[in-house]
């Protein structure tokens, strides 16, 4: 009887000890972080696919009023283009190779951009248009909720980065799961984190050109309407 019990109880304890061991090894960690951080991307990406979605109304409102500006209107479009072309799904994140595509290709859209609303300080009678007016607005709302959703992932990824290389999470990391690091979006700038702004008071300086190598450096619209 008193052996049974103790059997009993010896299993129970090597249970707890399995279970304990197994958390410690990151079995619940990982996945955990490693999730948050696919939530997160897909929060950029939702940003991204909502500024590409405001794009054509935009070309479209600056091509009644800048009919001299054709090329630039081109350019902007044919980078929406290639933008909305390349996706990264979760399961590609630890890839740097299409990180690098994606990041490559929303940038050259944000330089684009950048032109185009440099190019508006010619057109007084567009920076007048209402529905400029709102497009404006709702562009540098999506250029700062780019931003936030940038952030928030790259605090994501590090997170999951450190609990796959940290002791012990990382036996479950390496023996478990074969986790490998995931690829946070990188600025290539200072400052590039910060969503840029625009000035369309007609007595200051234009803006100056966009950095071809800064991914967020569209010239974001002014604050003249409401998010």
């Amino acid at each position: 009887m008193a052996a049974s019990l103790f059997a009993r109880m010896g299993r129970f304890v090597f249970a707890a000890f399995a279970v304990a061991s197994l958390s410690a090894c990151g079995v619940n960690s990982i996945p955990t972080a490693q999730e948050e951080a696919k939530a997160k991307w897909a929060d950029v990406q939702n940003q991204y696919q909502r500024r590409a979605d405001l794009i054509p109304n935009l070309v479209a409102t600056v091509k009644g009023y800048a009919t001299h500006e054709e090329k630039t209107l081109t350019e902007v479009t044919e980078a929406r283009a290639r933008a909305t072309s390349v996706t990264v799904s979760a399961d590609d994140l630890s890839d740097p190779a299409k990180m690098a595509a994606f990041q490559q290709a929303q940038g050259a859209l944000s330089q684009g951009l950048g032109r185009l609303l440099a190019s508006v300080e010619a057109y007084p009678n567009l920076k007048a248009d209402q529905n400029f007016l709102a497009l404006q607005s709702q562009l540098e709302g999506t250029e700062n909720r780019i931003s936030v959703a940038r952030r928030d992932y790259n605090e994501a990824v590090r997170q999951y980065n450190t609990t796959t290389r940290t002791f012990p999470a990382i036996i479950g990391a390496k023996v478990i799961y074969g986790a490998k690091p995931m690829v946070p979006y990188e600025a290539t700038t200072p400052g590039a984190e910060q969503a840029p702004t625009v000035n369309f008071d007609t007595s200051a300086p234009a803006a100056p050109a966009a950095n071809p190598a800064n991914d967020n450096a569209v010239a974001s619209p002014s604050k003249a309407a409401a998010n």
